[in-house]
């Protein structure tokens, strides 16, 4: 029997601890959702009414149409801007290709209600882009109108899902495919619509399924342009008005948890039974050809143009965190730096406390991480698949739902040595965030796991190790690449969070960034310091990201040498 093979003391309680918690943090608040839902609420019986209620409301069944046809149009145009991006870049020889790619993924350190405003001010009924189309050709366009302008964010904001995971299947495709088609006939389209395209369909199909589940839980979007008519909007603002005894809130939470797990489950169904492996390893990719004169200048228009709109909240953005006044005019009418002063002499608690609590909250994950992907592949501990289960099960759960879950649920058990709700505590913000990241750090550790040899750690138990020793000296300092990146990565999207943290925090003292931003956008005065404000919060995700990429490459030259140096089956 190997040292793996014997149970690790102390496994069993470590494993309790985490599977409370994620009880605790997790399972009971959604649960008490669920409940709540299906609860009559004078009688607290068992009953359906509250469904019956919804449907029967035509708001409700207006604001359950726009969440899906929102959803399904922010798929459809971002797959109508990824897939130029995608196919170009992997199918000729492209100068840039590795720039185009890198600025095609810049969006995802914005999310979507940063730019917001900035977008409205570019492509709203008086914003930039209409101004001049109205000066130069005498019509706008409703770009930004109604749904149509949550449609035109999100899908700019989540398309890099898409771009991201069809370059990689399209980089996968063994050519030998395409070559065949092409001597038996099929070219152009035709060989893309055929061939090419279905090949690469897991990865189409698991950047979408990601961009559907985005746009339909998202709440900030909605709010800051002042669409109200959709499910999140409505599941907030039927509690923070209300209050949380109203059940409709209740009942829109459950029908968004239900159609997140039914966009992973249809993902899941269009896959199954269908055979998309490559014979070769790897694939090879697509067989790259050069592009002559006309098809280069084309190409080269479609890229810089999808690039423009894409990169165009970043530099509205930019504009109005800077500008004076900036209404009714192409451009700001003069350009500042009192935004910032001002944001730096009233709101420094915001980016402070966003700092701790995304701080707080990745350290969590990474150690959380780290003990659940272990205990899930190194030990035989009964029932370990279902920690993994649960943390990943976060993915699926909304940020509004959870936090309407917790104040349902710690709104009643009070903190001792605060003597106020837990509900309220800003450590309940800290939870939520580590939460909601937990699968991303889960994820970078298992994959960091994966590259430890288990020989390593039997050799030093065999020398003598205790298994709490082995982990700490071996197995851990092994994984600190894979460690490090699931630490920054919860960290830079835990600092802009928004949907859990509006339904959390109750004190200006305890707010995080994304909470500041959202306030400061809802006057026009305030858009200014706003813009501030959620430039430091790109700059505060970009350098997070860019730490976060800088370590991933740095851990995989590591591995690579320690491959060459010490080939398999040779002497060291």
């Amino acid at each position: 029997m190997t040292a793996l093979t014997r149970q690790p003391r102390g496994t069993v309680g470590v494993a309790l601890v985490l599977a409370v918690f994620l009880l605790a943090f997790l399972v009971v608040p959604v649960v008490k959702v669920i409940f709540v839902a299906f609860q009559d609420p004078a009688s607290g019986a068992f009953t359906f009414v509250n469904f019956v209620d919804f449907f029967n409301t035509a708001l409700f069944r207006e604001s359950f149409a726009n969440s899906l046809y929102v959803a399904f149009m922010a798929v459809l145009v971002a797959s109508v801007i990824a897939l130029p991006l995608a196919y170009f870049t992997t199918r000729f020889n492209f100068g840039g290709a590795a720039l185009i790619q890198t600025l095609g993924v810049i969006p995802l350190i914005m999310p979507p209600f940063v730019g917001a405003v900035a977008m409205q001010l570019l492509f709203g009924a008086n914003g930039s882009v209409n101004l001049l189309l109205d000066e130069w050709f005498g019509f706008t366009v409703p770009f930004m109108e109604g749904l149509n302008g949550v449609i035109f964010v999100e899908s700019i904001h989540y398309f890099p899902f898409i771009l991201i995971n069809l370059s990689a299947a399209l980089n996968n495709i063994d050519r030998s495919l395409e070559e065949s088609a092409q001597n038996l006939g099929a070219h152009g389209m035709r060989l893309f619509r055929r061939i090419v395209f279905p090949l690469a369909m897991p990865g189409y199909v698991a950047g979408a399924s990601l961009v559907f589940l985005k746009v339909f839980d998202d709440l900030g979007t909605p709010l800051l342009l002042n669409v109200n008519n959709m499910l999140a909007p409505q599941a907030y603002l039927r509690i923070s008005s209300i209050g949380i005894s109203d059940p409709m809130g209740y009942v829109i939470s459950v029908m968004l948890v239900l159609f997140s797990l039914l966009s992973l489950w249809t993902s899941f169904l269009a896959l199954r039974g269908k055979d998309y492996a490559s014979v070769q390893k790897g694939g090879g990719g697509l067989a790259r050809r050069d592009l002559g004169g006309r098809e280069k200048v084309m190409a080269y228009a479609v890229v810089i143009f999808v690039l423009l709109i894409v990169l165009s909240p970043h530099f509205g953005l930019a504009l109005l965190s800077f500008g004076t006044i900036w209404s009714y005019s192409v451009l700001p009418d003069a350009y500042t730096l009192a935004n910032y002063r001002e944001v730096f002499e009233t709101s420094s608690q915001y980016i402070t406390n966003t700092l701790l609590y995304a701080g707080l909250a990745a350290l969590i994950d990474v150690v959380f991480g780290t003990a659940i992907a272990y205990i899930v592949w190194r030990t035989g501990v009964v029932g370990r698949k279902w920690l993994d289960y649960l943390a990943t099960g976060a993915l699926a759960i909304p940020g509004v739902v959870l936090g309407i879950g917790y104040l349902r649920t710690f709104n009643d058990i009070t903190v001792p040595f605060i003597d106020k709700p837990l509900a309220s505590w800003w450590v309940i913000i800290v939870i939520a965030l580590a939460i909601r990241r937990l699968p991303y750090a889960l994820r970078a550790c298992v994959a960091a796991l994966h590259q430890v040899a288990e020989t390593l750690e039997e050799a030093a138990e065999n020398l003598g190790a205790t298994k709490y020793r082995s982990v700490r000296r071996i197995v851990v300092p092994l994984m600190i690449g894979g460690l490090l990146a699931g630490f920054v990565t919860s960290f830079a999207t835990a600092a802009v969070e928004l949907s859990a943290t509006i339904m959390l925090v109750t004190s200006e003292t305890d707010a995080p960034l994304s909470y500041g931003i959202y306030v400061s956008m809802q006057s026009a005065a305030g858009r200014g310091p706003g813009a501030a404000l959620g430039m430091i919060a790109v700059i505060i995700v970009g350098v997070a990201t860019y730490l976060s990429q800088r370590v991933i490459e740095k851990y995989r030259r590591e591995q690579t040498m320690d491959g060459q140096l010490v080939p398999a089956g040779g002497a060291a």
